[in-house]
């Protein structure tokens, strides 16, 4: 855990420096935006046409290849078990690098082919994070760091930039922080700053011009998950799904947000669209989205006091994790497991909740449900 969390302030760093675009030309900023907005909305046919475009318009420029390649990497966000694109996203990137070799070879100094060549190497590292090759990851980070400290010089006033270092100036200090073990493995690194991160971020997320969707959205996982300010974490994740309103990762965090904050009316209804978009085969609303919306419609029943209700939803979450934790048991399945068994007891099934509870004995503990399973072992819920 604490290895991924270096490797993630390394990494989104300098992909947040491949936000840019051609100065005082209207056309190609017109059609990366357009494309961009696209991405973000999972329009992928619509977005992949876009860049067509902007690569005709420049075909010696880096940015349409490096947007294409962007297309790749929301289909594989939207599904991270599936390992179709990768490939064909590392060889996308790879010419993006070769482009960026060349425009170097010209001129050193080139701001341009600098900011695409660290965002390019900059996703393929975050790929090898997500699939857990974390030497391949510090690679990445290693050859990207340069590029970024570079770029930050040449373009110091630039909005966009700010994405970038607000990311690592509050992960380099919050890591450690949290977890002091790392600290060793960080002083080959320059040190954080969370204030200032928090303020370039926000500064990225307001004034940004291409890059304020990833800002607010790293803001919003910051607040979640680190900050846990919920309240503004919600208002983070509603303006990312009205703004992007396909985008399920924004539509589960409006759920979540919910959730958190005991809004249970508001967190049923989300979750229960949620599922609604699942059974019509939209885009990216996977039955791994459905796991998580069945879950927490579960456990917004059991907050209205309707047990049965509730059961049926812990159900299908559990049928789901069946299919889906091929390698090791989920979260999900422990905690849906442990909620059964709790239901059972309200329901005076006392053998039944037994049951439930040693199963959940026999799946990988999950933040305490070992510990809960016994507890309920020996006192029956609600008793």
């Amino acid at each position: 855990m604490i290895l991924r969390l270096i490797l993630l302030a390394l990494l989104c760093f300098p992909s947040a420096l491949s936000q840019v675009v051609p100065a005082n030309e209207a056309r190609f900023d017109s059609l990366a935006q357009k494309g961009i907005s696209q991405v973000y909305n999972l329009e992928f046919e619509a977005a992949e046409q876009t860049f067509h475009d902007l690569i005709a318009l420049q075909p010696s420029h880096p940015a349409g290849y490096f947007f294409f390649a962007m297309v790749d990497w929301w289909r594989i966000m939207i599904d991270l078990d599936n390992e179709e694109y990768d490939d064909r996203f590392l060889g996308q990137l790879d010419r993006v690098v070769a482009m960026c070799d060349s425009m170097l070879d010209l001129n050193a100094g080139d701001v341009t082919a600098i900011f695409f060549k660290g965002g390019a190497i900059g996703f393929q590292g975050r790929l090898r994070f997500h699939r857990d090759d974390y030497l391949g990851a510090a690679n990445a980070g290693r050859k990207a760091l340069p590029l970024v400290q570079t770029a930050s010089t040449l373009e110091p006033n630039n909005d966009d930039i700010l994405l970038g270092t607000g990311i690592y100036h509050y992960y380099a200090e919050v890591i450690p922080d949290q977890f002091p073990i790392a600290r060793p493995l960080l002083l080959f690194i320059p040190p954080g700053d969370k204030k200032k991160g928090l303020e370039e971020l926000n500064a990225a997320a307001e004034r940004g011009k291409y890059a304020s969707a990833e800002a607010t959205y790293f803001l919003l996982q910051i607040y979640f998950f680190y900050e846990k300010d919920f309240t503004s974490a919600l208002a983070l994740s509603t303006k990312l799904h009205r703004r992007y309103p396909n985008n399920m990762l924004f539509h589960r965090y409006v759920g979540r947000c919910q959730t958190m904050l005991a809004n249970w009316a508001q967190s049923r209804e989300v979750f229960g669209e949620i599922v609604a978009r699942v059974r019509r085969g939209e885009r990216g609303y996977t039955p791994t989205v459905e796991r998580e919306a069945e879950y927490y419609l579960g456990v917004a029943w059991m907050a209205f006091g309707m047990p049965d209700e509730a059961l049926l939803h812990y159900y299908r979450c559990d049928e789901l994790s069946r299919s889906l934790d091929r390698r090791e048991s989920s979260g999900f399945m422990a905690m849906a497991n442990l909620k059964i068994g709790n239901i059972y007891d309200l329901q005076l099934k006392r053998d039944q909740a037994i049951q439930q509870y040693n199963k959940v004995l026999g799946l990988k503990d999950y933040r305490g449900s070992h510990d809960q399973a016994e507890v309920y072992l020996k006192n029956p819920y609600g008793r």
